[in-house]
């Protein structure tokens, strides 16, 4: 079968790559070149451990909390915009905790395939992408945040997950290099890292030696329609015929559905990230700052600092105290981290998409035979990428899927 994938992204090409797998002719639209975007600038984990929904009790508070300052991890920039409206009404009603209930035990079924086949996908397409299996540390500096973590993880353990509550002078003892400043951490020793622009570049290598065709730089203008089908993806180097379709394009989704007649849910959660290049006395495990709502991950001597959650629109100017909140919070859970704030123009920043209830849409497209979805996984694309590619293979080739994917369709607002 011919395939289409508008988007290249993680999900879009690791959709590509099940695709491949299962001997259908694969064609990439994308509108940048695929060496920078989302899946390229963020932490690298893939993340088990993220198995509570974005929206969950308590957020919409600590979200008010937070935009009093200028460097918090969340900002909601004002706007008369009905879109964001709908959305943040969703999103109220999502953050809560019945709904986190029903929706958890599904993020953690999508979270865990996706763990499972990263381990076939490094060895067929090669080690090249830093991926360590060590997990991942939530790292708290209030003593009532590591209790409240240590509560999750007796959560986790319900889905299998192995812990590790660790406290002040364990996790000390993991960072022998770095002088840290916490109350403790969880280990969540099913996490693992790697570097997600070696693993991007990897990737897309490996699918053009399978034959995959990329058409970069090119942008979607429409599509032509007929019998509920789309027979026809014009673009701005030419139109292109269609036999099925799948979108995958991150936070440009609702603008491209919209043009199949589709409304979708989703805003754009800006996050920013700084990378150093050398560091002399280098953290050995990724760490997830609990506190201070920010990330911090290692590859040998490199270090990436990255975080926050800005609902600024489709935009990509960069608010220097953003990342002065992620810079104070790295050099406070690690006072001996030697590293200096980062260039202002060297600081990269990616939009993530952002559904209501915290889940992706995964699944048919309404109204449309032969166009799938696949988007809306916030900062969960690189956890959960796999996954969605062996989903979305398996429903165009008309194979049960490999998890219930009912809380995922695409109508469910």
């Amino acid at each position: 079968m011919k395939v289409t994938i508008i988007g290249g992204g993680i999900i879009g090409l690791c959709s590509a790559y099940y695709l491949q797998k299962e001997g259908n002719e694969v064609t990439v639209i994308e509108r940048g070149d695929i060496t920078d975007g989302c899946s390229f600038g963020n932490m690298g984990y893939m993340s088990p451990s993220h198995f509570i929904p974005l929206a969950s009790p308590g957020i919409i508070a600590e979200g008010i909390r937070h935009m009093i300052s200028s460097s918090s991890p969340f900002y909601i920039k004002p706007r008369l915009n009905a879109d964001l409206m709908r959305w943040g009404y969703h999103f109220w009603k999502s953050s809560n905790a019945r709904t986190v209930a029903q929706n958890a035990p599904h993020l953690n079924a999508l979270l865990q395939l996706s763990r499972r086949l990263i381990k076939d996908m490094r060895q067929e397409i090669g080690d090249r992408f830093d991926m360590e299996e060590k997990g991942c540390l939530m790292l708290c500096k209030q003593q009532k945040t590591l209790d409240h973590e240590f509560h999750l993880a007796d959560d986790a353990e319900q889905f299998g997950l192995k812990v590790e509550r660790l406290k002040r002078d364990e996790v000390q003892a993991l960072e022998p290099d770095v002088e840290l400043n916490v109350a403790g951490a969880v280990l969540f020793k099913d996490d693992c890292h790697f570097h997600p622009g070696k693993m991007m570049v990897a990737l897309k290598d490996h699918l053009e030696k399978k034959g995959v065709d990329f058409l970069l730089n090119t942008t979607v203008t429409g599509f032509e329609k007929r019998n509920e089908q789309v027979v026809s993806i014009l673009t701005d180097k030419g139109d292109h015929p269609c036999e099925q379709l799948v979108l995958a394009t991150g936070s440009w989704l609702p603008p491209v559905a919209k043009m199949l007649g589709i409304k979708l849910l989703l805003q754009p959660g800006k996050g920013y990230s700084y990378t150093y290049d050398h560091v002399e006395k280098n953290i050995r495990y990724p760490a997830i700052l609990v506190d201070g709502r920010c990330a911090i991950t290692p590859w040998g001597n490199r270090l990436r600092i990255g975080g926050t959650m800005e609902l600024s629109g489709i935009n990509n100017k960069v608010l220097i105290n953003r990342m002065k909140g992620i810079y104070d919070s790295a050099r406070d859970f690690y006072p001996g981290l030697k590293i200096d704030f980062p260039p202002a123009g060297k600081i990269w920043n990616g939009l993530r998409p952002v559904t209501p209830d915290g889940l992706p849409y995964i699944g048919p497209a309404p109204g449309l035979n032969n166009v799938l979805i696949a988007g809306g996984h916030a900062m969960l694309g690189i956890s959960e990428g796999t996954g969605t590619g062996k989903i979305i293979g398996q429903l165009i080739n008309q194979q049960s899927t490999s998890i219930d994917i009912s809380a995922f369709r695409v109508d469910r607002f």
